[in-house]
C-alpha cells in the first residue's frame, strides 16, 4: 500500500468513527468515545490538522483529553457500558442456542472489559492526590 492511499485510508476510518460516535451522543447504547479515540488514532496517523481540531473540539475534546492524559473513563460511562454488558449477556443467555462454551467465552471477554472499565479512574487525581 503506498502512503498517499493508506493516508487516505485512515481518514476515512477517522471520519467513519468521527459519525458513529456523533451518532453515540443521541443514542445511549452507542459509546462515544471509544469510536472518537479510533478516530484520533487514525487521524493522527493521517492528518494532523484533524487530529488537532478533533482532540481540542469544544465538545468532544475533553472525554479525550481526559483519556489521553489521565486514562480517565466517567463514571456515567462505566455505569452504562456495564449495564449494557449485563443486558447483553441477559439476553444472550435467555435467547440465543449458543453452546455453552460460547456463552462461557462471552461472559468471560465481558468481565476482563468490566474488570478493565472498573480499574480506570473516573475522574482525574487533583494535586494533593485525592
Amino acid at each position: 500500500m503506498t502512503a498517499h492511499t493508506k493516508k487516505i485510508v485512515l481518514l476515512l476510518i477517522g471520519w467513519f468513527f468521527v459519525i458513529i460516535g456523533g451518532i453515540g451522543i443521541f443514542l445511549p447504547v452507542l459509546p462515544t468515545t471509544p469510536f472518537l479515540l479510533i478516530s484520533l488514532w487514525a487521524f493522527s496517523q493521517s492528518s494532523e490538522r484533524f487530529h488537532d481540531w478533533l482532540y481540542h473540539h469544544r465538545v468532544l475534546g475533553p472525554p479525550l483529553q481526559e483519556w489521553s492524559e489521565y486514562g480517565v473513563i466517567p463514571l456515567r460511562a462505566k455505569i452504562v457500558a456495564l449495564a449494557t454488558m449485563a443486558v447483553s449477556a441477559t439476553l444472550v443467555i435467555s435467547f440465543s442456542s449458543t453452546p455453552w462454551y460460547g456463552l462461557a467465552a462471552m461472559v468471560i471477554l465481558m468481565l476482563i472489559g468490566a474488570g478493565f472499565i472498573l480499574s480506570r479512574p473516573s475522574r482525574r487525581k487533583q494535586k494533593d492526590g485525592t
